[in-house]
């Protein structure tokens, strides 16, 4: 018996419209969401909204060769990688589960509307 909540899959992009080593957000349920997509090719998804002071992640500094986002805000840094906190360690941006089908990118959207992180120094 599975103890994950359930989730909705929903479209939130063309595939072809976020190129390798790009980000952008984009609002779903209500809420800002920051998508990217790595070197590589591989497409993340985390809240939009920095944990800090609530600043908009889209308007950071993304460094793709060290794997890192600096908030603008309050230069907190993430890996972009996965969303760990590397300053502070120990914040973790919520992450969302995401897949590419049909020229599309989905986002499974938790039923039980936990979709945000909040840390304080």
């Amino acid at each position: 018996m599975s103890t994950e909540a359930p989730v909705q899959w929903v479209p939130v992009l063309a595939s072809d419209e976020l190129w390798e080593g790009d980000a952008t957000d984009v609002e779903v349920a209500g809420e800002h969401v920051l998508l990217l997509r790595l070197p590589g090719g591989t497409v993340r998804a985390y809240q939009g909204i920095c944990p800090h002071q609530e600043y908009l992640l889209l308007d950071s500094d993304f460094d793709w060769e060290q794997d890192q986002l600096i908030c603008g805000g309050h230069h907190w840094v993430f890996r972009l990688s996965d969303g760990s906190g590397l300053n502070p360690a120990g914040c973790q941006l919520f992450a969302y589960e995401v897949e590419e089908r049909d020229g599309q990118i989905y986002l499974a959207i938790p039923s039980s509307g936990r979709r945000y992180n909040r840390c304080r120094e």
